[in-house]
């Protein structure tokens, strides 16, 4: 890892206090405009969570080169495994009315809840890793695929309904939400714990890629038979990025039941998977930066800037052709346009930072 000079932490340091008096400056305009603050705290909340989930798939895709697709099956796991350790007491017998008594008769704190999530969900990957990690390429992405359709068909399964709640929801979740007070500041405010959660998980994985365990990832994704020789242990390199990246997976599925306030199965289909997937590519495959900035802006685009184009109006502009569906048009038009114009993605295999932007614009030709 690159270790500043004491000049280039003094210019960081300048760089990171404009940026956060630019985000203050953003949230005093939004308080005194008739923005709606509610969405733009939803985009937050969930663009949180999707970054922890695309870091994840990208340090096991981008960084170890191992194309999984099973990321929404890791997530299903932590959502339900939070789920089932978060029902408030009072309610749990009526959320379990249809399903029987419930199997679990107590109520864990959210985050050991969390954690416990995300240990489940590195004990499936183990489980599941030790015959599909043999597998490469486009077999293991079939492989894990299908592992998380077959999971997400189990859960519901009646047989199970005493713990997983069947086909029905697990609502009545102890969260982080609550009643929204009036002012800008104060519903950010909610925002803090998904923020909290996502710095932590991406810090891990960021010291895990500078490490010596993550430059034996980098070796394996660049020439497995180079790293072989190198005495690097393929099979066990393998299952610590499966394990690894599938906990964080789990943890952001537990944040998913955060952030809605209730679990069942509909949303972690492959679709999710897909999505995330897409987030690694605009982002960039080996760029954690990439995926965080991508996250936030799939997120945005697609819950909050398009919106308007299934109304009939967008941007003050009325047309028949703003009809339900037509977000879906455009958006998949921008998609398109990403992949032709920037194959690398958004920032490539390249990280953002501050003292990166500084030297660029110092760098900027003078007329």
């Amino acid at each position: 890892m690159k270790i500043l000079s004491p000049a280039d932490k003094k210019k960081n340091t300048i760089c990171n206090l404009i940026l956060f008096a630019a985000l203050v400056a953003v949230l005093i305009y939004i308080d005194a405009t008739s923005l709606s603050v509610d969405m733009i705290v939803k985009v937050l909340q969930k663009g949180c969570v999707y970054a922890i989930v695309a870091v994840s798939m990208n340090l096991l895709n981008g960084f170890t080169g191992l194309f999984s697709l099973g990321q929404a099956g890791f997530m299903l796991i932590g959502a339900y495994m939070y789920s089932v350790f978060s029902v408030d007491n009072a309610s749990r017998e009526m959320v379990y009315s249809f399903s029987g008594k419930p199997i679990i008769n107590f109520q864990l704190p959210i985050i050991v809840a969390i954690i416990l999530a995300g240990l489940a969900a590195a004990l499936f990957s183990f489980l599941i890793g030790l015959p599909v990690l043999k597998l490469k390429s486009d077999y293991l992405a079939i492989a894990t695929l299908g592992f998380a359709e077959i999971l997400r068909t189990i859960i519901q399964w009646d047989k199970f309904g005493r713990v997983t709640n069947g086909s029905f929801p697990i609502s009545q979740l102890n969260t982080f939400k609550a009643r929204l007070a009036d002012t800008v500041f104060a519903k950010m405010s909610f925002v803090i714990p998904f923020f909290i959660v996502a710095v932590i998980c991406i810090g891990i994985i960021a010291l895990l890629i500078h490490s010596t365990v993550g430059r034996a990832f980098k070796a394996i994704r660049d020439d497995e038979v180079a790293a072989e020789a190198m005495g690097i242990n393929l099979a066990k390199h393998k299952m610590i990025s499966f394990v690894i990246s599938s906990f964080f997976a789990g943890i952001g599925g537990a944040m998913y039941a955060v952030f809605v306030g209730s679990t069942n199965a509909a949303p972690f289909t492959s679709a999710l998977t897909y999505e995330i997937l897409l987030i690694v590519v605009i982002g960039g495959i080996g760029s954690i930066t990439g995926s965080i900035l991508a996250s936030f802006l799939y997120i945005a685009s697609q819950e909050w800037w398009l919106r308007g184009l299934d109304s009939g109006t967008f941007m003050g502009i009325t047309s028949p052709i703003f009809r339900n569906g037509f977000r879906l048009v455009v958006f998949s038009v921008i998609i398109m346009i990403f992949v032709l114009f920037f194959r690398n993605g958004i920032m490539g295999d390249r990280e953002f930072s501050a003292i990166g932007i500084y030297k660029a614009i110092r760098n900027l030709p003078s007329k």
